[in-house]
């Protein structure tokens, strides 16, 4: 287990944000889906929530807000 620190903070902030940016530009899910994955990033359902991942690996970024999930 890893612990957070500030610059995983900052880069996860970074990340959210730019897929902030791509969700206003989409017009559909699939097409902002679509979008981040062409930045190396994907949006996973778990029990817990949606989370943004890193892609090939699945390696979990952050938690994805509610606002964006909908």
């Amino acid at each position: 287990m890893s612990k957070f620190t500030k610059t995983d903070v900052l880069v996860a902030a970074q990340i959210l944000d730019l897929i902030k940016q791509e969700r206003a530009k989409a017009l559909s899910k699939r097409e902002w889906q679509h979008r981040i994955a062409g930045y190396g990033y994907g949006i996973r359902d778990t029990q817990h929530g949606q989370i943004v991942e890193t892609l090939p690996h699945h390696v979990p970024v952050c938690t994805l807000p509610p606002e964006l999930a909908a």
